[in-house]
C-alpha cells in the first residue's frame, strides 16, 4: 500500500508540471475572453439606467431571470443531463447563489453611496481578498510575484476609474465600508467557483443554478426592503419598471443572455483551470477592456492618466501569465 502510495506520488510529480502548464495554456486565454466579454455589460447597463432610469436592483433581478432562463432552455436543448444535479450539491449551490445575490447588492448600493470611481477601485479590491483566502480557503500559492500584481492592477483600476480625482473619495463611512465589502463578496464568488469546479461540477450548470437562486433572493429583497434599499423596488409594480418598452426589455433579455451569460460561463470554466487568484487578477482587464470599448462605441477618450493605468494592468497580468509559465515548466 505504501509503495502504491509512493508510486503515485511519483508520476504525479513528474506529471504535474506539465498538467500545470497544459492548464495555465487553456485558462488564461479563456479568463481573458471572460474579462473581455463582461467589460460590455457596462455599456447595457448604462443605456438601460440612463434612457429608462430603471432601478438598479430590479435591473439585476432581471439580468439574473433572464441569465437562468436562458440557460435553462439552452441546456435543455443541448445537454439536458446537466440540468440535473446530485441532492448533496443542492445546499452549495444555494449558498453560492446568497453569494453571488451579496456581491450584484453590495455592488449597487457601493454605486449609489460612493459614485462609479470609488466603487470601481473597491469593488477591485477583490483581487486581493481572492489572493489572501485563496491561500487561506483553497491552498493556493501566494507569493511576492502576485503581490506585485495585485498592487499594480488595484493601481491601474485607481487610474482608470478617475479616483485620483479631486473629491472622488468625499464619501462617508458607510459607502467605504459598503464598497469594500462588494469586493469582499466578489472574491467570495470566485473561491465558489474554483470550490465548485474541484467539486466536480459542470461549470455551465453551476451558472444556471446560482443565477436561479440570486433571482430568487433578489426578488425577496425588492418585495421585502425596497422601502430601505437604494434602487429597489419601492412598490412591487415597480418590478415591471419598463412597462411595454419593448426595446428596453429586448435590451435587458440581450445583456443577459449575451455577455452576462458568455462572461460568467467563461469565467467559471476558467476556474476549472486557474487558481481563484489568477483568474480574478485576469479579470481586473475589464476596466481596461470598457475604457476602450466606451472609446469605440461612445466616443469617450482616454486621457494620458486612463492609459497608464491601462498599461499598468495589461503589464501586471502579462508579467504574472509570464511567471506562471516558467514557473510551471
Amino acid at each position: 500500500m505504501v509503495k502504491a502510495q509512493t508510486t503515485l506520488g511519483q508520476q504525479h510529480h513528474l506529471t504535474g508540471p506539465a498538467h500545470e502548464r497544459s492548464d495555465i495554456e487553456r485558462g488564461y486565454p479563456i479568463a481573458v475572453a471572460s474579462a473581455v466579454i463582461l467589460s460590455t455589460t457596462a455599456i447595457f447597463i448604462r443605456y438601460l439606467t440612463q434612457t429608462y432610469n430603471m432601478p438598479a436592483l430590479v435591473l439585476a433581478f432581471w439580468r439574473d431571470f433572464f441569465v437562468a432562463l436562458t440557460m435553462l432552455i439552452a441546456l435543455a436543448i443541448v445537454r439536458p443531463h446537466l440540468l440535473r444535479i446530485e441532492r448533496r450539491h443542492v445546499g452549495y449551490l444555494v449558498a453560492y447563489g446568497v453569494i453571488l445575490t451579496m456581491f450584484n447588492s453590495f455592488w449597487t448600493l457601493s454605486v449609489s453611496l460612493n459614485g462609479a470611481a470609488v466603487s470601481t477601485v473597491l469593488v477591485y479590491s477583490s483581487a486581493a481578498f481572492t489572493a489572501l483566502l485563496g491561500k487561506w480557503l483553497l491552498n493556493e500559492r501566494l507569493g511576492w510575484v502576485k503581490a506585485v500584481t495585485i498592487a499594480g492592477c488595484v493601481g491601474g483600476c485607481v487610474l482608470i476609474s478617475g479616483a485620483l480625482e479631486p473629491g472622488a473619495w468625499q464619501a462617508n463611512t458607510t459607502g467605504i465600508v459598503t464598497g469594500t465589502l462588494s469586493g469582499l463578496w466578489y472574491a467570495g464568488y470566485s473561491l465558489m467557483g474554483r470550490s465548485a469546479s474541484q467539486r466536480g461540477l459542470n461549470p455551465w450548470t453551476t451558472l444556471l443554478y446560482t443565477f436561479a437562486f440570486a433571482a430568487c433572493f433578489l426578488l425577496l429583497l425588492n418585495l421585502s426592503l425596497g422601502r430601505l434599499l437604494p434602487g429597489a423596488a419601492v412598490r412591487p409594480a415597480d418590478l415591471l419598471w419598463l412597462g411595454n418598452a419593448v426595446w428596453g426589455w429586448f435590451v435587458l433579455f440581450l445583456l443577459a443572455a449575451g455577455p452576462t451569460v458568455a462572461g460568467f460561463g467563461l469565467y467559471n470554466v476558467s476556474l476549472g483551470y486557474l487558481p481563484s487568484s489568477v483568474a480574478n487578477l485576469i479579470l481586473t482587464l475589464e476596466p481596461t477592456c470598457t475604457a476602450a470599448i466606451a472609446y469605440l462605441v461612445l466616443g469617450e477618450h482616454l486621457n494620458s492618466i486612463q492609459i497608464a493605468g491601462s498599461l499598468l494592468i495589461l503589464g501586471g497580468v502579462l508579467f504574472l501569465r509570464v511567471f506562471e509559465s516558467r514557473h510551471s515548466t
